[in-house]
């Protein structure tokens, strides 16, 4: 180092950048100074490592003392430009900027603390705020009363004056020239350490992250992100003074990578490519990858199945007018309290590629989707829950507990996969094309077997249930036999403080197949739609009148689920069997919520809150209610609607459900207390 300081800096950069040469022996960076002026680009990107192999000196003191070393940097390129084009080299001189690549270590964000300051490090993280774009700048034009411009330049946030002006030397008076002055383009990053980093009970570290020049936009909320830069200490201004000893710290950046969302942030080596291909050719793979989710949980197979199926997805489709069909799977769990799961949706996020868990209580709309929110007079975009999942799953426990208002939010991101905002002159569109596993609790705490689905989970609005492609219903039903082994098998569990018998496919090796099968894209065989295409037009024909049939989600839903198994056994096709299978995971949803508790027989209506027998029940009760109110239309007593009700087919508890349901859905209000009127009368 010290022979670095003791000779010219400059001068053995200016080498390194002509000096450097591929295997082919082309001149690296001179081939990248000439695209630059082709494309009329201001920023020179030097992979650090070249400048380790170059002299591993050189290198350190990159890292140690940035500003001194990138200035010299700047002034080796700007030589070297010259060199190629000296006009435009003399036209950029002022924006040229050296990026530095690929520093090796990468410092958690946890562990960057005040030995780091005014040094250049590499960090990963997931950017889950933006700023808008502003003007930040950089050499201020000042008039002196005389009419002499004096340029000062700028490098700290108080806008500085110059001392006196060149010219006349007059020190007082000064007006800024905006029109002279010089600009470039400005934006703060939020950056915050990834999930899986993140220790058990801490709160998550992060950096506030400035970006200039090119390197604006680059990275939205939900990025995936490696970026270099300089640690910086920034003082709190007050009236143009700093009033406290206590610092904030930032991160100046010096060059940004966005991770490819397709890319997979888990590395599979040919080992375990070999391991996993392996695994697929074996006759029970399947059921090998079904017993491996959630071990600890015993039975629950077909709900296990739909998270392994959940996990694969069915990849999504882009047609050439742009439309896109979406290939993630929604799933609900509606079930007893002590059922496990809770303990699904964890494993689920913990195995996905890119999981996140929220829960009810503690999650708002703008946690889900996105906020724009306004700090130190800056607009802000930040991403929720589902943004940050994208291309991931967003596992959302206690689903009944979130707020009718937040839990709206989900309805675009489950369908259109996107988040749209439009607030405080802001409006975005953000990618969300994420899986949605959610469970939640029925309304009386208990499921209620004589009840049809949305009486049991009245607090969900009817337009998300429809956005769920499968929904299982999990009770606690107590049977000796079952009661023992499930007993066992915790004490076991509890005893042992592991599995009983491990999983067939351990937990990280499953991690790493779950990401090798969502590489895969499965094409769809001649057998497998006309299976699928049997039993769709099986479903329309069996609703009978007054039954509201299955819709094209419900074929959609069938053609993601088998897809998805492809997926999961690693085959280019979508074969019969997938087809099979998907058929009896839908067969599975309808017998145990889509049959009707009162004629026992299968309706599409139900996740609609409007099943055949009660859409019957609710137009008997309004030929009550018409009868009553007369030719003249007069209010109805709420007292003797009922005992009319009672007269005719209900019990005293129907009927008062009856005249709830007739509110539900508009057709009545309350004119007076005790008095109900028709809407429309």
């Amino acid at each position: 180092m010290a022979a670095l300081a003791s000779g010219k800096l400059s001068d053995m950069l200016e080498d390194f950048l002509k000096s450097v040469t591929d295997r082919a022996g082309n001149q690296v960076y001179r081939a990248k100074i000439s695209q630059m002026i082709s494309s009329e680009s201001k920023s020179l990107t030097v992979d650090f490592g070249d400048l380790l192999k170059y002299n591993s000196d050189l290198a350190s003191k990159v890292l140690l003392e940035p500003d001194s070393t990138l200035a010299s940097f700047k002034v080796a390129a700007f030589e070297t430009m010259r060199s190629e084009n000296a006009l435009y080299a003399d036209r950029i001189k002022r924006e040229l900027v050296v990026r530095i690549r690929g520093i090796p270590d990468l410092v958690p964000l946890r562990k960057v603390d005040t030995s780091y300051l005014d040094r250049m490090l590499a960090v990963s993280g997931m950017v889950v705020r933006t700023s808008e774009l502003r003007p930040l700048m950089t050499s201020a034009a000042w008039v002196c009363p005389s009419g002499h411009t004096t340029f000062e330049e700028q490098d700290d946030l108080m806008l500085k004056r110059p001392p006196q002006c060149e010219v006349c030397g007059e020190a007082k008076n000064f007006e800024l020239d905006r029109k002279h002055s010089r600009f470039i383009d400005f934006q703060i990053l939020r950056v915050q350490e990834l999930p899986e980093e993140l220790p058990p009970g801490q709160l998550p570290q992060f950096f506030d992250v400035n970006s200039e020049g090119d390197l604006v936009n680059t990275a939205r909320p939900g990025d995936r992100v490696v970026l270099s830069g300089i640690v910086r200490a920034v003082p709190d201004y007050t009236l143009g003074q700093v009033r406290t000893r206590l610092f904030r710290s930032q991160i100046d950046c010096n060059q940004v990578e966005v991770k490819g969302k397709e890319q997979e942030q888990v590395q599979v080596t040919k080992e375990d490519e070999a391991m996993i291909r392996s695994i697929a050719k074996g006759p029970d793979a399947y059921e090998k990858l079904v017993q491996s989710i959630a071990p600890v949980i015993l039975g629950h197979q077909a709900e296990k199945e739909a998270i392994l199926l959940l996990l694969a997805g069915g990849g999504a489709t882009l047609l050439p007018d742009g439309t896109k069909l979406r290939g993630d799977l929604n799933i609900l769990f509606v079930g007893d309290p002590g059922t496990g799961k809770s303990e699904m949706l964890k494993f689920a996020s913990q195995v996905a590629t890119r999981g996140l868990y929220a829960s009810g209580r503690g999650t708002t709309a703008a946690g889900l989707s996105a906020a724009v929110i306004r700090e130190k007079n800056v607009l802000m975009l930040e991403a929720g829950v589902v943004v940050l999942a994208d291309l991931g799953i967003a596992c959302i426990d206690e689903f009944e507990k979130m707020k009718p208002e937040d839990r709206t939010a989900l309805h675009e991101m489950m369908e259109q996969q996107t988040v749209t905002i439009a607030k405080g002159g802001i409006y975005a569109t953000l990618n969300a094309r994420t899986a949605i596993l959610a469970a939640c609790n029925p309304v009386l705490g208990r499921y209620n077997p004589f009840q049809n689905l949305t009486e049991n989970i009245e607090n969900l609005p009817i337009p998300l249930l429809t956005r769920f492609d499968l929904i299982f219903v999990i009770k606690d039903q107590p049977t000796p036999a079952d009661d023992e082994k499930l007993a066992s098998h915790i004490l076991s569990v509890h005893a042992k403080r592991s599995y009983i018998s491990p999983p067939p496919i351990e937990f990280s090796l499953l991690k790493k197949y779950i990401a090798y099968a969502k590489r895969l894209t499965p094409n769809l065989t001649p057998e497998a739609m006309e299976r699928i295409k049997d039993y769709y037009m099986q479903l329309r024909r069996s609703s009978a009148e007054g039954q509201i049939p299955p819709t094209p989600r419900t074929l959609e839903a069938l053609i993601r689920i088998a897809t998805a198994r492809a997926r999961v056994v690693l085959r280019d096709e979508v074969k019969e069997e997938d087809a099979l299978e998907a058929i009896a995971l839908m067969n599975k949803m309808v017998e145990d919520v889509l049959t009707d508790v009162a004629t026992k027989k299968a309706d599409f209506g139900i996740p609609l809150g409007k099943p055949a027998g009660e859409t019957k029940n609710l137009r008997t009760a309004m030929e009550v209610f018409r009868a009553l109110e007369g030719p003249d239309k007069k209010p109805v007593e709420r007292r003797i609607l009922k005992e009319e009700l009672v007269k005719t087919k209900f019990s005293e508890e129907e009927a008062d459900k009856m005249i709830r349901t007739m509110f539900r859905e508009g057709l009545v209000y309350e004119s007076k207390p005790g008095f109900i009127r028709r809407l429309g009368s």
